[in-house]
């Protein structure tokens, strides 16, 4: 298939989630965009970001790494995180490299795109802003927390999340891409600290809503301690619409297979269990819902079956005559 003909899919989140699903769906022939969160601010990419005043690297770099089609070794150098050092300790070799190539091009972006071609990536990483942001959430309580990194240790349920500055602005290929899409992925990933944050710039939000593509819903495996405690489904679409203003999705793919006891009870330690469907309140959001085998368990964490969802989506698209 030639790029010309290729589907256009547009995937938005950040986190472990959204570089899963993208080590699929970049050995299929799609042409792929990633919208990645930049509102990290802890660990590595924390301290680079405030020593050096740009947005994190650290989601950057693993969807750079996940859509890569390198030797194994580079992506292993590039993935690498030093131990053992006061100056290096914690950081890993890639957020080094694109703080460096950040300051070599002096535009964020432009060292996204420069990191790209230097490891083959298969599509287009656009970060949802090109400047340092900080992530805030407002609790049910009244209280607020400032950082990213701080919010999932709260233990009081989230009533929304805000980005500081507000009015922050997103690259215009962002927006081109959202508005040629064939379909758009969001999630999966973290609600408020990896989704959510991308919809919340002003432009991206109204582009999703506006898109003509098909907008589909990548549904969490399992709540979140500090996030979604006793989420369903739909809870999961709701505080989507609520922070972007109204409804901005066709459709949910959801996970139809239960886990294993023993891996229920070990994320039951950790304040987590599998997103319970609600069919009928779901349906009521005017969604399609769509109910796949998606899931794996690796090591005994559960994760997204990428393959399985690229494969899903090829037949999918059939559906609307998209090849």
């Amino acid at each position: 298939m030639s790029k010309k003909n290729k589907m256009k899919i547009v995937v938005i989140g950040g986190g472990t989630g959204l570089s899963t699903l993208l080590r699929g769906l970049k050995n299929y022939p799609f042409e792929i965009t990633a919208i990645v969160t930049v509102s990290d601010d802890g660990g590595s990419s924390g301290r680079l970001r405030d020593d050096y005043d740009i947005p994190p690297p650290g989601d950057i770099r693993n969807v750079i790494a996940a859509l890569s089609d390198t030797e194994p070794l580079v992506e292993q150098m590039f993935q690498y995180r030093f131990a053992n050092s006061v100056d290096l300790g914690g950081h890993s070799l890639g957020n080094l490299m694109l703080t460096a190539l950040t300051d070599i091009t002096g535009d964020f972006s432009h060292a996204i795109a420069e990191m790209s071609k230097v490891l083959k990536v298969h599509g287009k990483v656009i970060p949802s802003a090109n400047k340092k942001i900080t992530l805030h959430a407002e609790l049910m309580d009244g209280t607020s927390i400032e950082g990213e990194s701080k919010i999932p240790s709260s233990n009081v349920p989230i009533k929304r999340v805000f980005l500081v500055p507000n009015n922050v602005k997103p690259l215009p290929e962002a927006i081109r891409a959202i508005e040629k899409a064939d379909f758009i992925l969001v999630g999966p990933g973290s609600l408020y600290t990896s989704i959510i944050p991308n919809l919340l710039v002003k432009e991206i939000g109204d582009a999703v809503i506006q898109a003509k593509a098909r907008r589909i819903y990548v549904c969490n495996l399992m709540t979140q301690k500090g996030e979604t405690v006793h989420y369903k489904a739909a809870d999961h679409v709701s505080a989507i619409y609520k922070h972007v203003g109204q409804p901005c999705l066709d459709a949910i793919l959801v996970n139809d297979v239960d886990f294993p006891i023993p891996i229920k009870e070990n994320y039951k330690e950790e304040n987590a269990e599998p997103v319970l469907l609600d069919i009928d309140k779901l349906e009521s959001l005017g969604l399609e819902v769509i109910k796949k085998n998606i899931a794996t368990i690796q090591s005994g964490v559960v994760r997204h079956e990428s393959n399985n969802i690229a494969k899903w989506l090829v037949d999918y698209a059939e559906k609307f005559n998209v090849r």
